[in-house]
């Protein structure tokens, strides 16, 4: 994992309602004597709590009710992530164009925020979301009254956004993510008090999509994942706004990628289904061949290869027979992509050497930031196949550009999850020499 500190959810909620830890065991002992639940909460249990430690079944069921937390959901295995540490934006907002626009306003002025590690959206709430998506209208409406928005200036934020996106690919998304908040918070300014045409409004509902997926994408690439969501929420909203299920779908499938983060891999499935079903063919071929892409490597993660290599075949087929121009948000996909979900289908299903042919060949044609984090996995494939001198040459080529030219989170954790694996070559000299590279190497650059 990243060495960066984690919080935990409780520490959040104790801040949000403003509860230092003695006022919090005091709250804790009286509600338990109300509901008849002797407790023996102190300062010292709260802090073992943050630490990690598990509160029993009685303190779990007390805590619920004092913050009124229906039962069903503060199952004691689920702790902590039943905790309400705040209402992720736009999650219960209806599907209309307020909706929209109050939650890409509640982002702007509050996604600072982050609980790093822990994933806010989670469960059947990642499912109903994609649900909720799914039947949603694409509803667009008036726009409030404020200065009138050309086709010039909407073609000037796209060039804007485009620029992002190649710097990202370049740099990694961490150095980037205070200029991409400014441009969605222009964007939601422009949506919530200028005048427009539909047309034009469209488009900037299709821009603040593509901004909030950009800005939640370079979170997640930094580690912040619950922020990310919480832009990959907005982005979905915007999306549908717009009308627009091709990026709708997309989302939904980077939001899968959050999920199995947090072994969630069953939801990333369904919420990759529900995207393929809802979209069938009235979306473009390259997307679908994305959607199976994602949903080979979520079978895949689940131990269903089988199943997995299927999805893999569809996506491949579909990418065969794809034609024309790929949206700007997609440009980026292509072989290397394919090649590196081969690699790690192969790699999950203990086939080590296939797995390391297709990861050469990932990142060999990958943008910098991508191939920082597949060396990563091109030198676990290595490792596994008994190359250790292939494994530590990929890995060290990932370190060089976190070195040089990469900020990138992702890349990082996976290049010390690596290191971490190399504990019986460690009277190696070239191991020590790179088990201590990685320790030196900068955590991104993100807040």
């Amino acid at each position: 994992m990243l060495d960066i500190p984690l919080t935990h959810p409780l520490t959040y909620l104790l801040e949000l309602r403003g509860w230092g830890k003695a006022e919090f065991a005091d709250l804790m002992q009286t509600h338990g004597q109300m509901l008849g639940v002797p407790l023996a909460t102190n300062r010292t249990t709260v802090w073992k709590w943050e630490q990690g430690q598990r509160p029993d079944d009685d303190a779990q069921y007390v805590l619920a009710d004092l913050l009124g937390v229906p039962q069903e959901l503060a199952r004691p295995e689920l702790w902590p992530t039943w905790l309400p540490v705040w209402e992720v934006a736009g999650l219960r907002r209806p599907w209309t164009l307020a909706g929209t626009v109050d939650a890409l306003d509640d982002l702007v002025r509050s996604a600072h925020m982050d609980r790093r590690g822990f994933l806010t959206i989670t469960g059947a709430t990642l499912s109903a979301l994609a649900a909720s998506w799914a039947t949603a209208p694409s509803a667009f409406a008036a726009a409030a009254d404020g200065d009138r928005v050309t086709d010039e200036m909407v073609s000037t934020l796209e060039q804007r956004v485009t620029t992002l996106r190649s710097l990202d690919a370049q740099m990694g998304g961490a150095r980037l993510l205070d200029q991409a908040r400014s441009d969605l918070a222009l964007i939601t300014t422009m949506i919530k008090q200028a005048r427009y045409t539909d047309a034009v409004g469209e488009r900037l509902h299709s821009l603040a999509a593509q901004v909030s997926y950009l800005t939640g994408w370079m979170a997640y690439d930094s580690g912040l994942h619950s922020q990310g969501q919480q832009y990959y929420v907005a982005a979905l909203r915007a999306a549908r706004t717009a009308g627009d299920n091709d990026l709708g779908a997309f989302v939904l499938a980077e939001m899968g990628v959050h999920a199995s983060d947090g072994g969630y891999n069953k939801e990333r499935a369904q919420l990759l289904n529900t995207a393929i079903d809802s979209s069938g063919t009235a979306i473009p071929t390259h997307s679908r061949a994305y959607l199976h892409l994602h949903l080979a490597a979520a079978l895949a993660q689940q131990g269903e290869h089988r199943q997995a290599a299927s999805a893999l075949h569809r996506s491949t087929q579909l990418w065969d027979r794809s034609s024309g121009e790929l949206p700007e948000w997609l440009a980026w996909f292509e072989e290397s992509q394919i090649n590196s979900t081969r690699g790690k289908i192969m790699l999950w299903a203990g086939h080590a050497d296939q797995a390391a042919d297709f990861l050469v060949a990932s990142v060999d044609a990958s943008v910098p930031r991508d191939r920082a984090v597949r060396a990563g996995r091109l030198a676990e494939a290595y490792l596994e196949g008994k190359n250790l001198d292939g494994a530590l040459a990929a890995a060290n080529e990932g370190a060089e550009l976190l070195e040089q030219r990469v900020a990138s989170g992702r890349a990082l954790e996976r290049l010390t999850e690596f290191s971490g694996k190399l504990g019986k070559f460690k009277g190696e000299p070239a191991v020590r020499e790179f088990r201590e590279r990685v320790k030196a190497l900068p955590s991104p650059v993100a807040a």
